[in-house]
């Protein structure tokens, strides 16, 4: 006999579903909310760290949880293996890729094309680490850094014994000694410097960026920066060996370059001073294609010295070993070359000589010259070196400076530069300009709760591969570091001009390709946005083994990019013998761009390795 439904019953058990449909949804409702509010489990780690400014300290207590998951459907679930890179070869412990030796020898030598760039081709490529010498250690901090270098980090004599009378550099123990001397300045760098400021205005700040020609172990650079002037030294990787290195090694800046065939990575107008001190550069040579390219480089009213031959050539040339109709014809050379530039010599006394480049063109209009074509001075990557003169920017009174007048450093840091103010580059306003100021404080105020040592002097050398307006390094801007502005010569903005007329210094540079220094010679390296800007261009996995390649033991790295492209990125990074964490951007986990820092271990050549983890 069936049973008749109680009515009662069906009332309860719809009255249940109800409430429980309401409950269902308040729950759900409240659970959106609650991770909205950035406070999920994951990302709720990195969000304290951020705002409560909690120890994370890069070098010893990294973290390899990380708390964000990404875009799983935008990996290759095919190629999830991480792959293990093996150490090189010892003999590989000072490689330069694009200044290898071997590889130079088989180049012209006339204008020194074989110690230009000439990278490996993409099956020549190393794709393993670059170890370091046994017994590396961490330099020495500045400033004893400019005056002590551990042997053991460029193990090479030979200049100790080809230098020695000349005062650069003395081997004592287990360091070098650098005493500050010079082939022109064997009493010391600084009672040279002071012969300089007595017609230079050094003291005051108007000369700022300083352009040293082949600059040996750097020792003018290192003592200009005490004078607040930040110096680009440049030298070959020739016979001397180790010159670029020792001096990157003594915390000063420089690369491996020289004065060849084509233009020099910087832009035009970019330098207060350019220096040469016994350079063997052939000044009156080539029609004076050497100092036309000096000129564009030079800022208007910025000055030029020459040290050493052929200036007093007089009294000199028994000494120089030269015959001395050789020595006048090249003085003579150089000085019509410079009265062509529209320079005027300013003093010459021993074997010191100094002109200063005239802030216009309206005192030379009727020079006979030859003026360059090009629509862009600043376009000069692997561009042929011309003899042609690169033309001052138009003025509109007898007194103006050509391309604006720019502050005392360091006024200048913060002001707005006269590329900007004047729309010299496309798509950046002066708001734009004083935006990405603010921006990078903000930043730079993150990653020091990040790592509480990034201004503490533990890193000298600094390299930002991609600097944009040079706003990071104004923002970490101290006595105790310098940073290596990289332009990227693909990036969609030129801006390296401002970032010099911020009295900054930096470079061109193609990521694909190797840069211009030696193994270990930077304590941090900054890389904000460069996987993304450099995805398809090349692989990512080449750019990373350059920078391990430039990075010194124990150094820190700071990626900053979108999370998917970190994950791919910390994923080659797990075959690399780096520490790494991942950690939100200081404005909350909702935003997808993330900060990925890291460690490189130490390790040496057949040595020991130690890890963080």
């Amino acid at each position: 006999m069936a049973l008749k439904a109680n009515p009662g019953d069906g009332r309860t058990r719809s009255s249940i579903q109800i409430f429980i449909v309401a409950g269902l949804c308040c729950f759900f409702y409240i659970l959106g909310a609650w991770q909205r509010s950035g406070f999920g489990k994951g990302d709720s780690i990195a969000l304290q760290i951020t705002k409560s400014g909690a120890e994370c300290s890069v070098v010893h207590n990294l973290s390899f949880d990380t708390h964000h998951g990404g875009d799983a459907g935008s990996i290759d679930e095919s190629n999830l293996q991480t792959k293990v890179f093996k150490p090189c070869d010892s003999r590989y412990t000072d490689y330069t890729p694009c200044q290898d030796q071997k590889r130079a020898m088989t180049f012209p030598r006339n204008n020194m094309i074989y110690r230009e760039r000439h990278c490996p081709p993409e099956e020549e490529k190393l794709h393993c680490l670059i170890p370091a010498p046994k017994g590396y250690v961490t330099p020495f901090p500045w400033p004893k850094s400019r005056d002590f270098v551990p042997y053991a980090n460029a193990p090479y004599k030979s200049l100790t014994v080809e230098k020695a009378i000349q005062n650069w550099i003395q081997y004592e123990g287990n360091v070098f000694r650098f005493p500050g001397g010079g082939t022109q300045f064997p009493q010391g760098a600084d009672k040279y410097i002071d012969q300089l400021a007595s017609v230079i205005p050094i003291k005051n700040g108007t000369v700022r960026t300083a352009l040293d020609t082949g600059c040996g172990v750097a020792s003018l650079g290192a003592y200009l920066w005490s004078r607040n002037v930040i110096a680009m030294s440049f030298a070959p990787r020739d016979s001397h060996e180790a010159q670029v290195q020792f001096a990157l090694e003594r915390g000063v800046p420089a690369v491996i370059g020289v004065l060849g065939s084509v233009k020099l990575p910087y832009p035009s107008r970019a330098f207060d001073m350019a220096h040469c001190s016994r350079c063997l550069i052939p000044w009156g040579a080539n029609g004076g294609i050497y100092l036309m390219e000096v000129d564009r480089v030079l800022r208007p009213g910025g000055y030029w010295v020459l040290s050493g031959p052929p200036i007093n050539w007089k009294n000199n040339y028994r000494s120089w070993q030269r015959p001395k109709e050789e020595l006048q014809e090249e003085q003579r050379n150089i000085e019509e070359t410079a009265k062509l530039l529209c320079w005027e010599k300013k003093y010459e006394k021993g074997e010191i000589a100094v002109w200063q480049k005239r802030v216009n063109a309206e005192s030379c209009r009727s020079r006979q010259a030859t003026f360059c074509n090009s629509a862009d001075p600043d376009d000069v990557w692997y561009k042929t070196m011309e003899a042609c003169v690169t033309p001052y920017p138009d003025v509109s009174s007898p007194d103006e400076v050509a391309g604006g007048e720019l502050k005392p450093f360091p006024s200048r840091l913060y002001a707005v530069p006269p590329r900007i103010s004047s729309g010299f580059v496309p798509g950046v306003s002066v708001e734009e300009y004083e935006e990405d100021n603010k921006t990078w404080k903000k930043h730079v105020n993150a990653y020091k709760k990040i790592n509480r040592l990034l201004d503490s002097g533990r890193y000298r050398n600094i390299l930002d591969m991609n600097a944009g307006l040079g706003s990071f390094a104004a923002a970490i801007q101290s006595p105790k570091l310098w940073i290596m502005n990289v332009m990227p010569t693909i990036a969609k903005k030129n801006t390296l001009g401002a970032i010099y007329e911020r009295g900054l210094i930096g470079i061109y540079h193609d990521w694909c390709e190797a840069f211009s220094t030696y193994p270990r010679t930077y304590d941090l390296i900054h890389a904000n946005g460069v996987f993304s800007l450099y995805k398809d261009k090349c692989n990512a996995e080449d750019i990373l083994l350059e920078m391990d390649r430039v990075l010194r033991p124990e150094g820190a790295v700071i990626f900053r990019d979108e999370v998917d492209t970190l994950i791919k990125v910390k994923k080659i990074i797990g075959g690399m013998r780096w520490d790494t964490k991942m950690v939100d951007h200081e404005d909350g986990p909702l935003v997808p761009e993330k900060i990925l820092v890291a460690v490189k271990q130490y390790w040496v050549t057949d040595g020991n390795s130690t890890s963080t983890q």
